[in-house]
């Protein structure tokens, strides 16, 4: 499992926050700043989760999922959807998209970690900071 995690996210404040608590809790982060930027990346680095906003420029989220499960290599990576679609039918949306569960925006930041936790593993705490 890698501790590794792919945040995918283009409003500048939101990557602060997740990165800034991730590597708090002792998780290695990489950042994607759209869709195709996010396909390259997983493609290179392999990480053990991509937290993925799903409404970003160049790929929206949902193509950007769907382009990493086609994928054999990538498809197994765990995908989180992060949201402030909070219609219904966006989960379900998500979910069929390939993700493996959603976090609404604004989300609570024990769940953020709670979630890395789980796809990602334990962190690294002696590396933390």
């Amino acid at each position: 499992m890698s501790r590794l995690i792919l945040v995918v996210e283009d409003d500048v404040m939101m990557q602060k926050m997740a990165l800034k608590i991730l590597r708090s809790r002792g998780f290695r982060c990489e950042l994607a700043k759209d869709g195709r930027q996010a396909v390259a990346l997983a493609a290179s680095l392999r990480p053990g989760l991509i937290l993925m906003d799903m409404s970003l420029p160049e790929m929206n989220g949902w193509e950007a999922t769907r382009e990493l499960k086609a994928v054999p290599a990538l498809a197994s990576i765990p995908v989180v959807a992060i949201t402030a679609h909070a219609m219904v039918g966006d989960r379900e949306s998500a979910l069929a998209a390939g993700c493996v569960e959603c976090l609404t925006k604004p989300y609570e930041l024990a769940d953020l970690v709670a979630i890395a936790e789980r796809y990602a593993g334990p962190p690294d705490l002696l590396k933390a900071g």
